[in-house]
């Protein structure tokens, strides 16, 4: 996705007023934050270096660069690690659609075994590829055609998510976040452009958050759902990247023991359990 190095750097550096980094500020300024001139001075770059650079133009940089650029922005650790993605990116082999991503039956085993705990795999573009019953249960990904198991579309597109999730802007933006991430590792994905387009087109705060270039790993934090069978949950996450496939990342949502919530997962699960139950209105 080209621009994204330049747009990256300009929305850094929009955040850091130039008080932040011992700077008097002098004239009126056109645009909040650092210009490119106090950047290129602050990192140790020649100004036309840093402007080459910002619209993605200059030469391959280097690791000192990055890093004295990232010490002046302030970037944390994962905004480091993708300004070095998008400065030097290095695009896969383009794959057809017939190369689908493919969950190893050991890792449906485990899934299965996790029958107290919603769990689920997404892979490339936060597409959904695997679930146990109690993760079917919370989020009906078996009620989904392939295309709609998808987390950016359910967040964006599917109307009740906004009562789901009581805290959707959080959960919005998260979701962004990450898949910034995705489309910085794999720059030539079609299918992924195709989505952040279509996203793009349908929602006005996916354009508005898809600009503001945030990103964030999806490491672990809490939930909170409304269930329309078991009602309110607070679920802790973890999710772990799965070794051998680190384009498979695995989600298992918990209830603090003893706690409401625990208590409304367990009679969730009676009711994914029951044919009967299911079925009734």
């Amino acid at each position: 996705m080209t621009g994204d190095l330049g747009d990256f750097l300009r929305s850094r550096r929009a955040r850091i007023q130039p008080a932040d980094v011992g700077l008097t500020a002098y004239g009126r300024r056109r645009v909040p934050g650092l210009r490119r001139e106090e950047v290129a001075q602050l990192a140790g770059v020649s100004v036309d270096y840093y402007i080459r650079l910002e619209q993605n133009r200059g030469p391959s940089v280097s690791d000192a660069v990055l890093d004295a650029i990232a010490r002046v922005l302030r970037l944390d650790e994962t905004e480091h690690a993708y300004l070095r993605t998008v400065a030097r990116p290095r695009p896969r082999p383009r794959t057809d659609k017939s190369a689908a991503q493919r969950v190893r039956p050991g890792l449906r085993l485990l899934l299965d075994t996790l029958d107290r705990a919603p769990a689920f795999v997404f892979g490339r573009r936060m597409e959904v590829l695997a679930w146990n019953a109690l993760g079917d249960a919370l989020n009906g990904w078996s009620r989904m055609t392939p295309a709609e198991r998808s987390v950016p579309r359910q967040v964006f597109l599917d109307d009740p998510s906004r009562q789901c999730y009581p805290e959707w802007e959080a959960v919005a933006a998260e979701t962004v976040a990450y898949l910034r991430l995705d489309a910085a590792r794999c720059p030539a994905d079609a299918e992924l452009c195709a989505l952040v387009g279509e996203l793009s087109v349908r929602s006005e705060a996916f354009r508005r958050l898809w600009a503001d270039h945030q990103v964030k790993e999806k490491t672990h934090g809490v939930k909170r759902i409304i269930h329309p069978v078991a009602g309110e949950l607070i679920l802790p996450y973890e999710t772990m990247t799965l070794p051998g496939d680190p384009e498979q990342i695995l989600v298992v949502y918990m209830a603090e023991p003893g706690s409401e919530s625990a208590e409304r997962l367990a009679l969730l699960g009676s009711w994914a359990a029951s044919p009967a139950e299911r079925g009734a209105p």
